[in-house]
């Protein structure tokens, strides 16, 4: 019998090839493209799952209730570490983790790598196991390093690591390490990213604020013992903020500040460890909501499919009625015939999932590039992803496979038989299904433009400095930043084509080291509790960057003490100290240190991107800048590159040269709302080809459905222009209720993803107007096709049966 209905369904797919077709090909693309989205956003929600106590793992981060608006930081002090250690019995473990990166050298060959300066607990919190040596007392000496295995192979080859000493650092600062432990390489999704571990102590900045509770430069992690919950030590916080931030509490009390709904002015919070890379806020993370809409929008997709299915199916069920009433009075049950209509679908929807995963086979490395994923076919294999295939597969094989079944299979045989079968209940459900998939692609369309236009008002938003004609180079650590510099002005002192050059610390944009680092100070000027950015530049920055004092002068050679404590803030600094008129004032950040004067104003500018708010800035002389800016002649951009290029390996042989163009590295700030308006574009474009798709097949149906009516019509001297419009108005209707309910669901969805945004455009109505009016042209094309087909067949052949 088996065999019977494989044979009977292959018959029936190979004569009805054309509908078999289409609905291969829209289940293919929507396997395809649902199954992408669905292993990368399953990617980003399993970020730092893998360590094994997670649960019990937390970030700290500072709460102030200011009056303006509640801040939060995640930079730490380092005495903090030790005073929760032995305040909170809850806690289990606790470890500072403070980013950096040097230069090391083995056997005269020389290595930029990514440090992770922690505690000894580390390895106790974190799930990064050591394939060699002892997690317990590897960092148990201050000269010990623990090495990532892609670090082991890149600088010892084949020489076992263990005992071996390497040298970090440059000229006089170089320090020498013994490897004590190898850790296995961290995963794709993992937040703390590495290729060594020293200990804290070895941080540069430690030892001058090893004991400032008011210099904030790190991360601190704590691990709580079993039964504890963050709740329970946030509780017990306020009494540990009194005894240890006093001054804090008492500057945000006189600033107006009021107790939150917890009670609080300012405290320490937990994070958990699987928020932290969600935590746009606190970590810079990627943005939940984005993550969500790709799961959604995979599902939106394979919905459209199923629809497609659904309604070809339902539509040909009413053609094979007089099958199916034969089938009845020769003795078939209604299981036969619905395991017989099923097995059909199956076969279709297995072809689809075939053809599906050889376009993610073939697709995959565009996919990647184009969302700058790290999918890869040994990371579909693997059981979890092969079973979220499956399950997709055979809800898609039940859903779109399993209704025309069980409605075939329901038909009454004398209805049939006698030709009596109503196709109003089958209309009615074409109809809806119709209108929604209509508004779902309705509703991504829109969600792409208004993405789109966002992105763009971010890229336009002016940054507070000029961006173009200039070039940023990371000095990398195989060199001194300022011996770089003054190399490069050196050489380049009489070129034309070179306006002016400067150092940083902070690189304005995200260049080719894909690097960023930030400091924050938090001080108290005249009761008032500060918090500011500081930003360490060199000599030329606002003249290179184009950007204007208000007050005041800049740094100066001719003023030594600017290399040691004069500073220039922006606007918002002046306006958080209170000071209309700043230039001269003078401010400690503690109480034992110098007395730091403001010489000049100048105005906001971003240093992290328009996504918020412009921050304060405090900016100062840098000894060691990380990054050199060059402003170039107008017309001379590739030249300048190439020069520029060519100088860098005479200066600095053994550095690559990462030199790109600061306006693309500012692009970058928007990588993650252009790779969402790009998925929406490409689910927009999905869900507007399936849907015509099946709105193609469905009007090829129905207009066989009614030759005879379009025959009569023309008898009666119907021209075919008005028969196209009677034929195409109602499949017009359906796409325009599609329509008003797509767009106030689009308006709704969007105006929360901008509410993010401090700087964000407003959702004008034209868009929805004009999303509409192609949506109507796209199915009057699509329906026209086969109406015009349809009116222009010759009346007799049409009724020559009757």
């Amino acid at each position: 019998m088996f065999k019977n209905y494989l044979k009977i369904a292959f018959r029936n797919i190979w004569k009805n090839k054309g509908y078999a077709f289409i609905n291969i090909a829209g289940l293919s693309l929507a396997f395809c493209i649902s199954v992408f989205l669905l292993l990368v956003a399953y990617f980003q929600l399993t970020f730092d799952s893998f360590h094994a106590d997670g649960d019990r793992i937390f970030e700290t981060y500072f709460f102030e209730n200011i009056p303006e608006k509640p801040e939060r930081s995640t930079s730490m002090p380092y005495p903090l570490t030790p005073a929760l250690k032995t305040e909170f019995s809850e806690i289990e473990a606790v470890t500072r983790v403070v980013n950096g990166g040097d230069v090391v050298e083995y056997n005269g060959k020389y290595f930029d790598k990514m440090f992770k300066y922690v505690d000894p607990e580390f390895f106790n919190i974190f799930s990064f196991p050591l394939v060699k040596g002892n997690a317990a007392s590897a960092l148990g000496n201050r000269s010990n390093i623990v090495i990532s295995e892609d670090m082991a192979k890149a600088v010892f080859g084949t020489e076992d690591p263990i005992g071996k000493a390497l040298l970090i650092g440059l000229d006089q600062h170089k320090k020498q390490y013994i490897v004590s432990g190898v850790a296995g390489d961290f995963p794709d999704n993992s937040s703390i990213q590495f290729d060594a571990f020293l200990r804290v102590e070895n941080a540069p900045n430690y030892a001058g604020d090893y004991d400032k509770w008011d210099s904030h430069s790190h991360n601190i992690f704590v691990k709580l013992i079993p039964g504890a919950s963050a709740e329970s030590v946030e509780k017990k916080m306020a009494p540990f903020m009194q005894k240890y931030f006093p001054g804090n509490i008492k500057a945000l009390k006189k600033q107006g500040a009021q107790p939150d709904e917890r009670g609080d002015i300012y405290t320490i919070r937990l994070q958990k460890l699987a928020n932290v890379h969600f935590n746009v806020d606190l970590s810079g993370g990627s943005n939940a909501a984005l993550v969500y809409a790709l799961i959604g929008i995979a599902f939106f997709i394979l919905l459209i499919a199923c629809i497609n299915f659904i309604n070809l199916n339902v539509a040909r069920a009413f053609i094979r009625s007089r099958e199916v009433g034969v089938r009845k009075s020769l003795g078939a049950l209604k299981k036969q015939l619905f395991v017989q209509v099923w097995g059909e679908a199956a076969l279709i929807c297995l072809a689809g999932f075939v053809v599906g995963l050889l376009l993610i086979v073939l697709f995959l490395n565009t996919f990647n590039a184009t969302f700058q994923t790290k999918l890869k076919l040994d990371y579909m294999l693997q059981p979890d992803k092969l079973a979220l295939i499956f399950v997709l597969f055979i809800v898609v094989t039940v859903i779109a496979g399993g209704y025309p079944a069980w409605q075939m299979s329901r038909m009454n045989v004398v209805e049939v038989l006698k030709g009596k079968v109503s196709m109003k209940k089958s209309g009615i459900l074409r109809n809806s299904l119709i209108i929604t998939q209509f508004s779902l692609s309705c509703l991504l369309i829109c969600c792409s433009i208004i993405a789109i236009r966002q992105v763009d008002h971010l890229r336009t938003q002016p940054l507070g400095f000029e961006k173009e004609q200039v070039i940023s180079i990371p000095v990398g650590n195989k060199v001194n930043g300022q011996i770089a510099i003054q190399r490069m002005r050196n050489s380049l002192a009489s070129d034309p084509g070179i306006i002016s050059l400067t150092g940083s610390g902070v690189n304005l944009g995200i260049g080719k080291d894909r690097s960023s680092s930030r400091s924050v100070s938090g001080f108290t000027y005249k009761e008032k509790e500060v918090s500011t950015d500081w930003l360490g530049v060199d000599y030329d920055y606002f003249k290179t960057l184009n950007i204007k004092l208000l007050a005041g002068r800049e740094f100066d050679p001719s003023y030594p003490a600017d290399s040691a404590d004069r500073v220039v803030i922006t606007e918002s600094m002046a306006k958080m100290i209170g000071e209309a008129d700043p230039v001269g004032k003078f401010f400690q950040t503690d109480s034992a240190g110098a007395h730091i004067q403001i010489i000049g104003l100048v105005p906001d500018f971003y240093l992290y991107s328009s996504k918020s708010d412009k921050k304060p800035i405090t900016i100062h002389l840098e000894k060691t800048p990380s990054y050199i800016f060059v402003r170039v002649a107008p017309g001379s951009l590739a030249a300048s590159m190439d020069k520029l290029k060519k100088v860098w390996k005479e200066i600095t042989p053994e550095s690559d040269f990462q030199g790109s163009f600061m306006d693309e590295n500012t692009n970058n700030w928007y990588k993650e709302e252009q790779h969402m308006s790009s998925v929406f574009s490409l689910a927009a474009g999905v869900a507007v080809f399936l849907s015509c798709l099946g709105l193609f097949a469905i009007a090829l149906i129905v207009m066989e459905q009614r030759t005879k009516e379009i025959g009569v019509r023309k008898v009666l001297g119907a021209s075919i222009p008005e028969l196209v419009y009677t034929l195409s108005k109602d499949f017009v209707k359906l796409v325009i209720v599609a329509i008003l309910i797509a767009s106030p669901a689009a308006w709704y969805f969007m105006q929360q993803w901008l509410d993010n945004y401090s700087y964000r455009i407003e959702i004008s109505p034209l868009i929805f107007v004009a999303v509409g009016a192609v949506a109507i042209i796209i199915a009057i094309v699509t329906v026209s096709f086969q109406s015009i087909k349809a009116a222009m067949v010759n009346p007799v052949k049409s009724l020559r049966s009757e």
